[in-house]
This record gives C-alpha cells, structure tokens and sequence, in this order.
C-alpha cells in the first residue's frame, strides 16, 4: 500500500500541498512564495483560487482605474490588483483599491495595509458575485475602510454601481444617502470628487 497523504502542520507549502492547509491556516508568510498556475488570495488561512474573468469585467475595471487616477487628489494613490493586508491570515485581493501611501515602502511593500485604504472596488463577475455581495463589505466594513463600490452588470448589459459609506459607529456599509446607486454615470465626492461616463466602459 502506498503512503497515506498527510496535511502539512508547519513550515512552507509546496506547489503540491498548498492545498492541504493545517488546523489554524497558512499565514502569508508561509504561502507568498508559491508560483501557482493561477491568480489566488488568502482567506482564513486557505488559498483560494480567483475565478477567470471576462473581458467586460476587465475592461470596465481599467477604465474606473483610469477615471480614479485622473481625478484623485493628494496623497491618494489608485492600484489595480494589490493584495491587501488584514492579518496574517487574510489577504484580499480587491479589483481597485485607493489607499493613502504615505509611509509605505513602495520597493518593498507586497500588501497594502487595510488601515490605509480609503475606498475598495469590486467588480462581480458570476464566480465573485456572492463574496462581492457579503464577504467583502463585510470584512472591509469591520476594518473600518470609509468606501465600498459593487459594480454589477445587469441583464441589458448597463452598469450599476452601487456605493456604500461606512458606519463607523456599526462598522457596516449603508447605501450612499444621495445616489446608492448609479447609472449611466457615476457622480461623487467621497473619497474625492470624481465623474465617470459609465456607459463608455461597455463596450468599444
């Protein structure tokens, strides 16, 4: 009989074990140096893979990267794709962040802070929907980051962009008081005033 598989309790997985995680998790510490066939985050100590995404989701994500870099003020800085530091168990990886990078190590840095940002984009796709809609206000909501957009694409392929301010006294997002959800074009003052022609990101 061939040796049974055993989970790992210690140390760094391999390209073979990440996914056999110990009883507390893997910290980022032990899996960062892994060279995995596909986009990944850590959440609760288990790597979970990030789901393939199309090329409106893509596409819609440049563009707001772009419209938040061209309207941001200082110290704000916009990045796509940046692991975020909550604990040493749990790094997200949000479509769009904007954090304020004032005494970061831009050579070194790997994750950005959650304490540092002040806005989190997440554009959902059909594998993301679910952690778009609960996990993540969730859990950037009890870190106290001010701002959350969910950008959706609806059956007519218009996009919706539903804002949420933070609650600091309930750590919970509520809809934005004056347009919770917008259409057509974005138009807002927080984290800093921005205007976005949302139907020119569908489509080419």
């Amino acid at each position: 009989m061939g040796a049974a598989q055993t989970t790992p309790q210690c140390g760094r997985p391999t390209e073979d074990t990440w996914m056999f995680a110990p009883a507390d998790g893997w910290t980022y510490d032990q899996v960062k140096h892994l060279d995995l066939p596909f986009d990944w985050e850590l959440v609760d100590g288990v790597i979970r893979v990030r789901g393939r995404t199309k090329l409106w989701h893509n596409h819609v994500r440049d563009g707001l990267a772009s419209a938040l870099s061209a309207a941001r003020r200082e110290p704000y800085q916009v990045v796509a794709g940046q692991c975020v530091m909550v604990d040493d168990r749990n790094t997200p990886k949000p479509d769009l962040i904007v954090f304020d990078p004032r005494k970061l190590d831009f050579f070194e840095l790997e994750c950005v802070p959650v304490d540092k940002l002040v806005l989190v984009v997440e554009v959902a796709s059909p594998c993301s929907r679910q952690d778009d809609r609960v996990r993540k206000p969730a859990l950037f909501a009890t870190c106290k980051v001010p701002c959350y957009w969910r950008v959706e694409l609806d059956r007519d392929q218009r996009l919706a962009v539903h804002e949420y301010w933070l609650n600091a006294d309930t750590r919970t997002y509520i809809p934005a008081p004056m347009h919770p959800v917008h259409h057509d074009k974005l138009v807002t003052e927080v984290p800093f005033p921005v205007e976005v022609d949302l139907e020119a990101l569908v489509g080419f």
